[in-house]
């Protein structure tokens, strides 16, 4: 379900043929993921500049190419949100302000701490995105439904990924 805090300020005019209360909850739906999504890429950029250790230079590229699987879906979400009629709300303070997932520890040094600090954001972020399919689609939204799961199939990689790192 969409954030209390997340407001969409304006709403425009749509030939979109998605009622207008079911069009209402997905903008929401999508600017809630939107502050996620541009959170979590901020964290893996993150964890990209600031990993130490030996695994350094493996992580250094793992983080970067995670950052840049998940920054295409910031456009394409905000680009669904005024598709529908809606205003992204996709600034920085904005995301900060409205997104789900925890701040990034900032006492985070070697390679182990910083994996495990993107699995717990990516755990809670892949599931809010799977469930985002369900909500959408329930509010007669397929192609919203559809753009969630692609973020959920690229996203739950990259959580297999990380976990790679931690399994012995």
């Amino acid at each position: 379900m969409p954030s209390t805090t997340v407001q969409t300020p304006a709403e425009f005019k749509t030939s979109i043929d998605i009622e207008p209360e079911n069009r209402k909850f997905v903008i929401e739906l999508l600017n809630q993921h939107l502050a996620n999504t541009s959170d979590l890429y901020s964290q893996v950029k993150q964890a990209h500049w600031n990993v130490k250790g030996p695994d350094f230079f493996q992580l250094h590229e793992l983080f970067d190419t995670l950052a840049a699987e998940l920054f295409p879906f910031i456009d394409v979400i905000a680009e669904r949100v005024t598709a529908l009629g809606g205003m992204a709300m996709g600034t920085a303070r904005m995301a900060a302000a409205n997104s789900r997932l925890e701040e990034f520890p900032v006492e985070a040094r070697d390679g182990q701490q910083h994996v495990k600090a993107l699995v717990e954001r990516y755990a809670v972020y892949t599931a809010a995105v799977r469930q985002a399919i369900d909500d959408a689609d329930d509010h007669e939204d397929k192609s919203s439904a559809d753009l969630f799961t692609e973020i959920s199939r690229t996203a739950d990689k990259q959580l297999w990924f990380l976990e790679a790192h931690l399994q012995k």
